[in-house]
């Protein structure tokens, strides 16, 4: 596969602001069984081997699962403070759930597990989310090698990005489309 030329920008703007934590932190927005939107924030986790997919991740029992399952679309909105960037990325979710019948998939789904911390683990082991909340002791640690079954990975595969370079005068903004034969179309329009 050959990666998306709107993938070189993003990598530099990585790369800029690495210094800030929250600079990996973006807004994904998805839309609920009743219409209306519904944003919070993610961490990006990466890129999926050699693809365009960013990943995140989710608990199976959360809202956003149930939104994703209604409608696949969501648009992230990511801001570099240092180089003050804004990219925002339209596409679809795949939620690769414990039952995924993909194995490459499922694979890289172990993988993220594994590759997170003992606190980030431990919250998959915590009472439902969005429930009300009751008192109980903290559990062990889960397996480190094997995911709890209401983890998931998310993957996001573009297929518009928004590139707002808001420092300079003039400021620039490019749009990149993907073609029906998955090329990428670049076109710079005003800000």
């Amino acid at each position: 596969m050959v990666l998306a030329p709107w993938r070189s920008p993003i990598a530099r703007a990585l790369h800029r602001n690495r210094s800030l934590v929250y600079a990996r932190y973006l807004q994904l927005a998805t839309v609920r069984p009743d219409g209306r939107p519904a944003n919070r924030t993610v961490v990006f986790r990466g890129f999926r081997d050699d693809t365009n997919q960013l990943m995140f991740i989710a608990d199976d029992r959360s809202e956003k699962i149930e939104q994703v399952e209604h409608s696949a679309w969501a648009e992230v909105c990511w801001y570099f403070p240092n180089t003050r960037e804004q990219f925002r990325l339209l596409g679809t979710l795949t939620i690769v759930k414990q039952d995924y019948l993909e194995e490459d998939l499922q694979q890289a789904r172990r993988s993220m597990w594994q590759n997170l911390s003992d606190s980030a683990r431990v919250q998959f082991d915590w009472a439902h989310p969005g429930k009300p909340k009751t008192e109980g002791s903290s559990p062990p640690p889960p397996s480190p090698t094997e995911p709890l079954p209401n983890f998931c990975l998310l993957l996001l595969e573009p297929s518009q990005v928004d590139h707002l370079e808001l420092r300079g005068e003039p400021q620039n903004r490019y749009l990149y489309h993907q073609e029906a034969d998955q090329s990428w179309n670049k076109q710079e329009v005003n800000p």
